[in-house]
């Protein structure tokens, strides 16, 4: 009796663990998220195209940042045009780290609503008829959630900032 006991709750939780596990690298929910993570940070916070960056966004964003405090979708607009895009003799970039990047699914009942993904990426400065420099290193966990077909960022927490080494 206890053999078949300690058998169910073995399959039950390695089935739990399969469903709740990280992503692969070559899945499709990993690459469209690494899409959505390079249209924000790429095209949004690196380019300063917050056209685009904004598309991204949920209307209810919620970001946490250990150093800058808390923000909704309208602030974290505004402080990106005004302390990412406003000085181009001195434009921070943001680069991934890479291998860094995790992805793991959100189920309810079975079906995909979304996802939270985990990764280190860098802060470097680009200076006009200068090399990059880097500046810091921190982590960063983002909700994402899916929205008729659409994912949006919904909830970001950018914590551990410190300076590069």
């Amino acid at each position: 009796m206890k053999k078949s006991i300690f058998l169910f709750f073995g399959i039950i939780f390695l089935n739990i663990s399969s469903i709740t596990a990280q992503v692969p690298k070559d899945n499709i929910l990993f690459l469209q998220l690494k899409k959505m993570d390079s249209i924000v940070f790429q095209e949004g916070f690196n380019k300063c195209n917050l056209a685009e960056l904004e598309k991204t966004l949920h209307s209810e964003l919620e970001f946490y940042h250990d150093v800058g405090g808390f923000q909704e979708k309208e602030e974290f607009m505004l402080k990106m045009k005004q302390n990412i895009c406003s000085n181009s003799s001195q434009k921070p970039i943001r680069k991934l780290v890479e291998n860094s990047l995790e992805v793991y699914p959100l189920y309810n009942q079975g079906i995909l609503y979304g996802a939270i993904q985990n990764g280190t990426h860098e802060f470097w400065i680009k200076e006009p008829n200068k090399e990059l420099y880097q500046t810091g290193i921190a982590k960063f966990s983002t909700t994402w959630l899916l929205i008729e077909g659409e994912w949006k960022m919904k909830n970001v927490l950018s914590f551990d900032h410190h300076e590069a080494k």
